[in-house]
């Protein structure tokens, strides 16, 4: 469920970004602190009929921006990734999902630090898991909360 607070902001995720759109992310769960992300098989098969891993990666990747639009400002700040690690546990054969959460205390320590600094760092350990509930992969992505950059269109606004 899509809380309706986030409904813009879960439709930018959906098909604001290109490649996104094109991989057939969605969001299915979207509300205070908490985002649960969908990536389906097709269209994201490799040459082997397995899961692309490159969509695998995408999902990782992007799972940043999702948290963040339901942890922070979005008209004050926007999110960056630093480094991604992944590692593929076993192939990926049926769509697959990822869930995401910070607690109010993990929110209010960056916060605390945004404010001080201008920007903060996080970390989410991830793992996308298939329709049986097997993890798929393990990621660890490091992200940053930033002020926006003065002159940087917020496509949201």
């Amino acid at each position: 469920m899509i809380d309706n607070k986030y409904a813009k902001f879960a439709q930018y995720v959906e098909t604001g970004i290109d490649p996104i759109r094109r991989s057939g992310i969605r969001l299915l769960e979207c509300r205070d602190r908490h985002v649960k992300l969908f990536l389906p098989l097709e269209p994201n098969k490799n040459h082997l009929n397995i899961m692309y891993a490159g969509s695998l990666c995408t999902l990782a990747e992007m799972s940043g921006g999702a948290i963040f639009g339901v942890c922070f400002d979005y008209f004050k700040y926007v999110p960056i990734v630093k480094k991604i690690e992944v590692r593929f546990v076993k192939p990926g054969l049926t769509d697959v999902t990822l869930v995401v959460s910070l607690t109010e205390d993990q929110v209010g320590a960056i916060l605390k630090v945004l404010e001080e600094k201008g920007k903060s760092d996080f970390t989410l350990e991830l793992e996308i898991k298939d329709t049986v509930g097997d993890t798929v992969v393990r990621a660890t992505g490091l992200y940053q909360v930033r002020n926006i950059p003065e002159g940087l269109k917020n496509p949201l606004a």
